[in-house]
């Protein structure tokens, strides 16, 4: 299992919400920058940004912060967050972005996802965000009627290779992983699966990598400094 140190952006600085409301933000201490150096140095063998403001408004937003990013660490980078068109998802694929993260595009748009998936394959993901078992759209802001399983089975007939699955409920909250929802996930498709949301400890790091599953993406925790990065990564190499 790989591990994926996230870096949520508002307004061009990091910053971490609390169940995916934006009144309740936080900020993070140093640029966007200066933490990807960070965690690239602390050995993160893949980073995770998210354009928050992008996903609100349904476009680019902070995507000349993310760009540098990408084009100054060697590891590679995952964007989401507003990319709702495919040449967004172009303009991020052809200036050092490694793969894009579509949300409310992949509900919403069949035909952008097909088309992207035969244009860039394992370069596309989607993100899976959920509460209450249905999928959320919109920056979260936007409930629909996809149950999460159905939705993965759905992105894995189209051809999708991974998905980001966060349960909005536990973001942010650093109240442990839903280990029960991910584990039905996995019995019921053959994706790859990166978790999201929740992961306090170690522990929890542990509990996520005898599952199985391809990764698993850390914030608050290494922020509020209930885990360590280096220490995580060392784990799932070991085992």
């Amino acid at each position: 299992m790989i591990i994926l140190p996230a870096i949520d952006i508002i307004d061009g600085l990091p910053v971490r919400l609390y169940k995916g409301d934006y009144n309740q933000m936080e900020s993070v201490e140093g640029t966007i920058l200066d933490l990807a150096v960070v965690f690239e140095k602390e050995g993160a063998p893949f980073l995770h940004l998210v354009d928050l403001d992008g996903a609100k408004t349904g476009k680019l937003v902070n995507h000349e912060k993310i760009i540098e990013v990408a084009k100054t660490l060697s590891i590679p980078v995952e964007v989401g967050g507003g990319i709702r068109t495919l040449e967004d998802i172009t303009y991020y694929l052809e200036n050092g972005v490694e793969r894009v993260i579509l949300g409310t595009s992949a509900m919403e748009d069949e035909n952008l996802l097909v088309t992207a998936l035969a244009q860039y394959g394992e370069r596309i993901a989607v993100g899976v965000d959920f509460k209450d078992d249905y999928v959320y759209g919109r920056g979260w802001l936007q409930s629909s009627d996809l149950h999460y399983i159905d939705f993965s089975k759905y992105l894995e007939k189209l051809g999708v290779k991974t998905i980001i699955v966060t349960d909005i409920s536990k973001d942010g909250t650093l109240e442990g992983p839903n280990l029960e929802m991910l584990n039905r996930l996995k019995d019921e498709v053959s994706i790859q699966i990166v978790a999201s949301g929740g992961i306090k400890s170690i522990d929890d790091i542990r509990a996520l990598n005898d599952l199985k599953l391809y990764g698993a993406i850390t914030g608050k925790a290494m922020y509020h400094k209930t885990l360590d990065l280096k220490e995580a990564i060392q784990l799932t190499k070991e085992v």
